[in-house]
């Protein structure tokens, strides 16, 4: 098997995870997503934790300090097996926060900060450096082991792997922003590749025992001979080198990017963790038996030159078994490229999330005076800036390989990972377990506890620092790590003590400790124009079908109609941790303020913090239901109200109003018709007269035509006549018929004539009269100094057809909006609009008749109006047409 012939093999290992991951992600886009959130997917999705360096450096681990491998395994089965109620807390308390990082965890329990936020994402870049390193050498390992003479390595091989590994982490990690940050296709290939290498250990592991051994008796006796070796002096055990390591590893299962996203991030809910409580240690267990006996037999069977990190691949390959040595080596390259992808795209969040997007919005609001446009897409900013972090990611972890030479033991790069992440545990514990834990202790912990980790681990390991001096008889690195978490954790305590948290960072801390949902008081709501804002902001960095559905739900859970819902404190909170589920909890704070006017903390906040411990929560659940009817009811009722005492105004203008739209044409037939009569009349003023005469009458008949047009409609009376029609055709006549009752206005549009070809079933005539009012509105309404209307036709997932028309004019005004369709309701100039507001309410009329709505957009920018039409006619059309038969 040649160098060559494993790279390709790889290839088509990536191709087959990429199909799987795709199918995964469809099937999740489509809603059948349920099969791949079942807890043995979130359990294998775990064994991300189960590295290049435990297939790999285990053994090697093994056979160079005996026993001590096994730290590496008892710490994580500890804290799921012993610690799993502690687990679960923090997962309730991450989802709770919309949690998307171990840096947004701690940013968010300490106020939000940004600067700790953008501290801890510093020491994750650090800290995974050497373990992405470490994957990428033992594949360069790996493939080392198959090379010849006559096969040699193929050339800077470890930086192809880094590029296919990011283009796999782009695609499928950078894809599309989401609340959750939930990556069901990298999921699903992450537990398919568990299987895989532990298939491949356990049949390495079963060929050694009983193809190479002679069964498990023999290798027991082996490995007594090697304890009582020499070399092995009986594989004593440091306790203080045990206990660190223990802690470290227990540390990472909870702490490394990667395994807090597939721990919190990807937990549907806390209960999955009930199975992997047992199951995860058990697969670590699985893992870990198989180590010794190859470590043996290695030492044994092969040469002293040989690496003993690469036992599991030299053994099959001593015996000419190159079909086992594949299967090997795809698992450790399973092992590997899990890893990497999972890790980089924990970093990339982090990263964008707290470095780049935050500093982009910066140097944007110091070099433009005005804000941002409303049609910005932030969502591809922030997309952009996770695909170029995942380069720069896996960028940094091949230059910490080129760096440390590719020759240090797996094991050793391992630990410098573990211990330089492990700095956040102390913070993360206590703000999880202490109400008074600051955030300036937090920031003074980690920042003391990272430089001495920094200067004692991490320069030495790359070869710029000598290893530290130790008193007699203590490990050098057991010593560094302990030294710097116990400065850590001293720090953290004494400035905590010292130091008083602000009010939001006591709401915080009240909601991780308890595990209460945060923000939840009611309040007075906010005014309805930072409601637009706020949809605005949705709409830029979610998509704006997305914004529009997410917003009008609120709105129907509030007893409300259209799209702008009341900005409670309930709502200002959920949104905001929606926002932080793809942001962060600091830069959707920050967006909150500048945004949403969500700044300080009320007198409120504060008195609820400090009667906090004399609430009676028990009366509050038991009526929280009870209230929360009550509210909607009174919000619908007191929309009706404002809109009746609006429709009540109308009303008693109706009847003069409509006499004066009679009277006017009227009184003009009737004076130009005596003028007629005069015998001596020229004929040049005759025939003037008589042109008055025509247009006033054809202006009282469209009048008469509008009040028996709605009436019918109104009544039920109106017959109904579908067909199958081209959308496109029928637009392009209601832009013709617009356009000349608007002569003389150049209006600029924009179209997407490919998205119309839509074939469209209902009432043509009806829904053209629709369009050409609506274009016609646009038109002349449209105060912009370069006039210009946007027409989007798309289909709706349940095969109904979407038309929106908005203009770049300044809108209509929230208050206003809640007349818009009702009769006579002329917003603007009347004698600019030449009718007599009838059109938007014939509109209404019609698309209720056709089975569809007509409804008015808020925050796009413009005035905008979205026609929806059903699948075919609704049955009430059909009713009104049999009733009029």
């Amino acid at each position: 098997m040649t160098p060559e012939t494993l790279v390709a093999a790889s290839v088509v290992y990536v191709a087959l995870m990429f199909l799987l991951a795709h199918a995964a992600d469809r099937a999740a886009a489509a809603g059948r997503w349920r099969w791949m959130d079942r807890p043995v997917i979130y359990t294998l999705s775990l064994s991300v934790y189960c590295s290049a360096w435990t297939f790999y450096g285990a053994v090697g681990y093994a056979s160079r300090s005996g026993l001590e491998f096994l730290t590496i395994y008892l710490g994580p089965g500890i804290v799921f097996a012993g610690a799993w109620w502690g687990l679960r807390r923090l997962v309730r308390v991450a989802h709770l926060h919309r949690v998307t990082s171990i840096a947004d965890l701690i940013s968010s329990r300490f106020g939000k900060s940004a600067g700790l936020a953008a501290l801890v994402t510093l020491i994750g870049i650090m800290a995974s450096t050497p373990y992405i390193a470490l994957q990428l050498q033992s594949v360069s390992m790996a493939l080392s082991a198959f090379a010849s003479a006559g096969h040699a390595l193929p050339h800077n091989v470890s930086a192809w792997v880094a590029l296919g590994l990011a283009a796999f982490a782009i695609l499928f990690g950078t894809r599309n922003l989401a609340a959750d940050e939930r990556h069901h296709g990298v999921v699903i290939a992450i537990a398919l590749e568990a299987v895989v290498k532990l298939a491949a250990f356990v049949a390495v592991g079963v060929f050694v025992i009983w193809g190479l051994a002679d069964g498990p008796a023999d290798v027991l006796a082996r490995i007594d001979r090697m304890a009582v070796s020499a070399g092995g002096e009986g594989w004593p055990i440091n306790p203080e080198r045990w206990f660190t390591l223990i802690l470290l590893s227990g540390a990472a299962v909870m702490v490394l990017p990667r395994m807090f996203h597939v721990l919190v991030v990807e937990a549907h809910d806390e209960d999955r963790l009930r199975q992997a409580g047992w199951a995860f240690p058990a697969y670590l267990a699985a893992m870990s038996f198989l180590v010794l006996p190859i470590a043996v037999v290695g030492a044994d069977m092969l040469p002293r030159s040989a690496n003993p990190d690469l036992y599991v691949l030299a053994l099959p390959l001593s015996q000419g078994r190159e079909g086992l040595a594949t299967l090997v080596f795809l698992g450790g390259f399973s092992s590997a490229m899990s890893m990497v992808v999972v890790s980089a795209i924990a970093l990339s969040t982090m990263m964008a999330n707290h470095w780049l997007v935050p500093l982009w919005l910066w140097l944007r609001q110091r070099a433009l005076s005005e804000p941002a446009q409303a049609t910005e897409d932030l969502g591809a900013l922030m997309l952009n800036a996770r695909r170029l972090a995942i380069l720069a990611v896996i960028g940094s972890g091949w230059l910490y390989h080129r760096m440390s030479g590719g020759t240090t033991a797996l094991a050793a790069m391992g630990t410098v990972a573990f211990s330089g992440m492990a700095q956040v545990l102390p913070a993360m514990v206590a703000g999880l377990l202490w109400r008074g834990a600051t955030r300036r202790g937090a920031i003074a912990g980690i920042l003391a506890g990272a430089l001495i980790w920094t200067r004692l681990v991490f320069l030495p390991s790359l070869g710029l620092m000598p290893l530290p001096p130790m008193p007699a008889g203590i490990d050098p690195f057991a010593g560094s790590v302990l030294l710097a978490l116990a400065v850590n954790l001293v720090l953290l305590v004494l400035v905590s003590l010292l130091d008083f948290p602000d009010p939001a960072e006591r709401l915080q801390a009240l909601s991780f400790v308890h595990a209460v949902a945060p923000d939840a008081s009611p309040a007075e709501a906010v005014p309805a124009v930072q409601a637009e804002a706020l949809l605005t902001l949705a709409g830029r960095i979610w998509g704006n079908e997305t914004a529009l559905e997410m917003f009008r739900k609120t709105s129907e859970t509030q007893g409300k109609t259209g799209y702008l819902p009341d900005l409670t404190p309930r709502f200002l909170a959920d949104f905001e941790r929606q926002l932080a589920g793809t942001v962060g909890a600091a830069t959707a704070s920050a967006l909150m303020m500048r945004v949403g006017g969500r700044g300080g903390v009320t007198v409120s906040d504060l008195m609820e913090v400090a009667g906090e411990a004399s609430r009676a929560r028990e009366d509050n659940r038991r009526l929280e239901h009870t209230s929360a009817e009550l509210a909607r009811t009174a919000a619908m009722l007191r929309e009706s109200n404002e809109k009746l005492t609006a429709l009540s105004a109308q009303k008693d203008a109706f009847l003069g109003q409509i006499s004066h739209e009679l009277r006017t044409p009227m009184t003009s037939i009737r004076a130009f018709s005596e003028f007629l009569m005069e015998p001596d009349l020229p004929a040049q003023d005759r025939a003037r007269f008589a042109g008055i005469i025509h247009d006033e009458a054809a202006r009282m008949t469209r009048l008469l035509d509008e009040l028996l047009d709605i009436s019918v409609l109104e009544a039920g009376k109106a017959q109904l006549k579908p067909e199958v029609f081209n959308l496109h055709d029928l637009i392009e006549r209601a832009l013709a018929s617009a356009g000349s009752a608007a002569a003389g206005r150049d209006v600029a549009l924009r179209r997407n004539p490919v998205a119309e070809h839509l074939p469209v079933i209902t009432d043509q005539d009806r829904l053209l009269q629709v369009l050409i009012n609506v274009i016609s509105n646009a038109r002349k309404y449209c105060d912009a100094e370069a006039p210009a209307i946007r027409i989007d036709t798309r289909r709706n997932p349940d095969g109904g057809t979407e038309i929106d028309i908005a203009d770049n004019g300044p809108g209509i005004r929230p208050e206003n909006r809640a007349l818009i369709f009702e009769k006579f309701a002329r917003l603007n100039d009347p004698a600019r609009a030449g009718g007599a507001g009838l059109g938007l309410a014939i509109c209404r009329e019609i698309m209720e008749f056709l089975g569809g709505s007509i409804a008015y957009l808020p925050g796009q920018g413009g005035a905008c109006f979205r026609i929806s039409l059903p699948p075919r006619p609704s049955r009430r059309a059909e009713n009104n047409e049999n009733a009029g038969r």
